[in-house]
């Protein structure tokens, strides 16, 4: 814990994240657009030079996923006809700083209390922080272990948001 508060100061002198207080509680966040195309294309670079990297995706995150995550544009096309659920399964913090717009936010925690909610014959698209977070492909599993069609969106919001696509913010 001491090594990250110290990593996040860096961070925060270096303006490269922005802080909020709440009470003893300090919320980092990137500080901008251009700072998350950095920590995308630095993660991109990573990944072309560590094959190793690319073998972790390849074992955990292909393996799992039986079909093609969905790409933003699909995505985009098919919210815009209303046949499909996009859930935001981040902690609620993360989906009130800024979601896709019309997501639900059901932080992984909460999906199985939230199951009977979910429409079965509509696709769900379950997305969170990119593609090395866990939580979409998690989210989906359990989806599809309950008899819903289900599948992730190919990177996470940060993608979207870098992308030009639209971001919501709040609770709606």
């Amino acid at each position: 814990m001491t090594n990250t508060s110290a990593h996040l100061q860096v961070l925060a002198r270096s303006r490269l994240v922005a802080t909020r207080k709440d009470g003893t509680k300090v919320f980092y966040r990137l500080s901008g657009d251009d700072v998350a195309a950095f920590v995308v294309a630095l993660r991109d670079l990573a990944r072309s030079r560590l094959a190793e990297v690319e073998q972790v995706v390849r074992d955990y995150f292909t393996a799992r996923d039986a079909l093609e995550p969905v790409r933003r544009e699909d995505l985009v096309a098919r919210a815009e006809r209303g046949n499909v659920v996009i859930l935001d399964v981040r902690p609620a913090e993360e989906f009130a700083a800024g979601h896709i717009p019309g997501a639900l936010s059901v932080p992984l925690g909460e999906l199985d209390a939230t199951l009977a909610r979910l429409p079965r014959p509509t696709e769900i698209v379950a997305y969170c922080r990119g593609p090395y977070c866990v939580l979409a492909p998690q989210a989906v599993e359990r989806l599809r272990a309950q008899g819903y069609q289900a599948r992730r969106l190919d990177g996470g919001l940060p993608e979207w948001r870098l992308a030009g696509l639209p971001v919501a913010a709040g609770q709606d």
